[in-house]
């Protein structure tokens, strides 16, 4: 099964699990989602004329209306059969491909890590080699790509309401991890019947931080694997081939790396094993807590660990 992004399968900067799915899969099924990125003044100069590669579905979202709040364009959600609150949902994220032939990336006063460093804002329209996978920068720079969604999230509780895209919580979201790229897994505890599922804010390259706010913002295509669990504890957690990842978000950096460290402890404790003193020796030996963004109002932390260690 394939969803388009189109103005009737998006929705532009908010999460709401009031929102009706565009689709519908059972637990351990694949999907295929498109997805696309930004607003008009995103459009790389001279594709009017073919210069770039613009999906045409971009321009009809534009075309039906731009939100007047910023955020996300997100296609979804997908309604995954039986899906409760308290379950956890499984994705995984099979394959992942580039879209187009561009990208973009933005500096704006009153943002980033550094919000009042930059005066200006400064957009910078990013040409990507599909065949090379890699990003020319303005200075000559070829950086190597690793596209993966920044934004993968749940409906988050129906008491919440309308909510916005732009800051990752408990139902995921705008987490902004740029190690959930193809043959990853990511753990998302669901709130909401169908779990609802949605994605986007498609990004080409990103470092841990994304310290100004955008990463290499593109359009994506994303073969997920959906799958209902009722066996793990309701936390943000991912995997790799080589990896466990605690996730957390907080406005509080400190409060970020207490929550992925409890979180690891418990994870090494349960398939090492071991103590929880041991396993908080062994997050402190071997773990890599990370800061994966702050940009995004509510920050985020991750804690790695090899599986090799446990």
């Amino acid at each position: 099964m394939i969803v388009d992004a189109s103005p009737k399968t998006v929705h532009w900067g908010f999460f709401d699990a009031a929102l009706p799915p565009v689709t519908e899969v059972g637990s351990g099924e694949e999907i295929t989602i498109r997805t696309v990125s930004g607003g008009p003044n995103a459009l790389p100069p001279g594709h009017e004329e073919g210069t770039f590669h613009v999906p045409p579905e971009l321009l009809a979202i534009h075309a039906a209306g731009v939100p007047s709040v910023p955020g996300h364009i997100l296609t979804g959600p997908v309604a995954v059969r039986g899906a409760r609150p308290g379950q956890v949902l499984q994705i995984d994220i099979l394959d992942v491909t580039l879209r187009q032939d561009w990208g973009y990336n933005f500096i704006r006063p009153l943002a980033g890590t550094l919000p009042m460093d930059f005066h200006e804002t400064t957009h910078v329209n990013i040409p990507l080699d599909l065949d090379a996978m890699t990003a020319r920068m303005p200075w000559g720079l070829d950086l190597p790509l690793a596209p993966f969604f920044g934004v993968m999230g749940v409906a988050p509780p129906p008491v919440w309401g309308r909510i916005s895209t732009i800051e990752p919580r408990a139902h995921g979201g705008n987490l902004d991890c740029k190690e959930l790229v193809a043959g990853t897994t990511l753990y998302i505890p669901i709130h909401a019947e169908g779990a609802l599922f949605s994605v986007g804010d498609g990004h080409g390259a990103q470092g841990d931080g994304e310290v100004n706010v955008t990463a290499i913002e593109t359009a994506l295509e994303g073969r997920f694997r959906l799958t209902l669990r009722d066996d793990m504890a309701p936390v943000l957690l991912a995997e790799t081939p080589t990896h466990w990842i605690t996730l957390a978000t907080d406005p509080d950096l400190d409060e970020c790396a207490r929550v992925a460290t409890r979180n690891m402890i418990a994870l090494v404790s349960d398939k090492a094993g071991i103590t929880r003193e041991e396993a908080y020796m062994l997050c402190s030996l071997a773990g890599d807590l990370r800061v994966t963004q702050t940009v995004n109002r509510e920050k985020g932390v991750h804690m790695m660990m090899a599986k090799a260690r446990l």
